[in-house]
């Protein structure tokens, strides 16, 4: 049975970004506030500015503001983008080389610093250097089998570690020390400071595109083997069950309580307390899907879009309307974390009064003492 988690909202419209020119195709994305950056297949890079509106009526929608865009001077596309904020710095993926730009003007850095030989990159979100000014890169180097681990400055960068791997990496993600892997054949978990590593479980990345997305401390997400969504930590254990997704999911992100996957037709949303399917949205020729900073976007070739989460109170009271009364209770509790301590406890007697009253009519007699109680 489905639950209404996500609403999906367009932000930027085929014309807003491409006119008429029907050869550009969106290559990557990136969010950082209300700054919304992407990469096109003909090595441009936009900058919106997103306005989230919402109506009396209590309708969102999102007005984008084209402030600039600037051509990389290479006939590639523009592969990945990540937002060093701290710095006022956009790590631009182009042509297995990360240059430095200015958010605000998209400019390159004068110095020209830049990071080589860069098949993919990732950003360490629990850096280890303790320095604000300087963000942790890891990249999958065109080197066969290593990593390398820079730090990026505001002008300059510079290399810290290189590591060898057993196989060839294809996908990667940092927590710490800790580096969570896609190797040829199997996940594994890396400390790049100690050369320790354990092995996770076989998958084979000729077959289908491994996922692997950092998702709190010390803790990954990964597509597994059998279309499972798999959680694993730093110590090579799962805490949680796993989701079942489709076969062909492209990418997952995660809005706790849920987790969201994108194949070729639809948006899947998990719940991570039941591990439930919860909620199908049809989305087709989708390439992207994204968290940034709890904001889920995802994309086509064309347009961008971002899915808004319904209050957490109002999925619950649907719960309740619709007498589902466990699932009601299951994301009440989950949903502790994201509301004030006050508020929270107010709310959830409310609900177990609610729920109470549900099971009493049901004569479900002794169920309703527990929840009066």
């Amino acid at each position: 049975m489905s639950v209404k988690a996500f609403k999906l909202v367009s932000a930027v419209e085929q014309e807003m970004l491409m006119g008429d020119k029907n050869y550009i195709n969106i290559e990557c994305i990136e969010c950082c506030g209300k700054n919304l950056y992407i990469g096109t297949n003909d090595c441009f890079i936009y900058h919106f500015l997103l306005d989230e509106k919402i109506s009396t009526a209590g309708k969102i929608s999102f007005a984008a503001t084209k402030q600039l865009h600037k051509y990389l001077g290479l006939k590639k596309p523009v592969s990945e983008l990540k937002a060093a904020s701290a710095l006022t710095r956009l790590l631009v993926l182009c042509d297995n080389t990360i240059t430095l730009v200015n958010m605000i003007n998209l400019e390159p850095v004068p110095t020209g610093a830049r990071i080589k030989g860069a098949v993919t990159f990732t950003l360490n979100e629990n850096p280890v250097s303790g320095d604000p000014f300087c963000v942790e890169v890891c990249i999958i180097s065109v080197k066969r089998r290593t990593i390398q681990m820079f730090m990026v400055f505001e002008d300059r960068v510079q290399i810290v570690k290189e590591v060898f791997t057993p196989e060839q990496p294809c996908a990667v993600a940092v927590d710490g020390y800790y580096l969570c892997l896609a190797l040829t054949t199997q996940y594994i978990i890396l400390n790049y400071n100690t050369g320790v590593s354990q092995d996770l479980f076989p998958y084979c990345s000729d077959e289908k595109r491994p996922i692997v997305k950092r998702i709190g401390r010390q803790e990954f997400l990964l597509a597994g083997p059998g279309g499972l969504g798999m959680f694993a930590t730093v110590d090579g254990i799962s805490q949680r069950a796993p989701v079942h997704w489709s076969e062909n999911v492209i990418g997952a992100a995660l809005c706790f309580p849920y987790v969201v996957a994108l194949d070729d037709e639809f948006i899947t949303v998990h719940s991570m307390l039941d591990q439930q399917q919860k909620q199908t949205l049809p989305f087709k020729e989708g390439h992207i899907l994204q968290d940034f900073e709890g904001k889920v976007i995802v994309a086509t070739n064309k347009g961008v879009y971002i899915l808004v989460p319904l209050p957490l109170e109002k999925q619950i009271q649907d719960l309740l309307a619709s007498h589902r009364v466990e699932e009601a209770l299951v994301l009440a509790k989950g949903a502790r974390r994201n509301i004030p301590k006050e508020k929270f406890q107010v709310m959830y007697k409310r609900i177990l009064q609610q729920a109470g009253f549900i099971q009493f009519a049901q004569l479900q007699f002794l169920e309703a003492k527990e929840l009066f109680r």
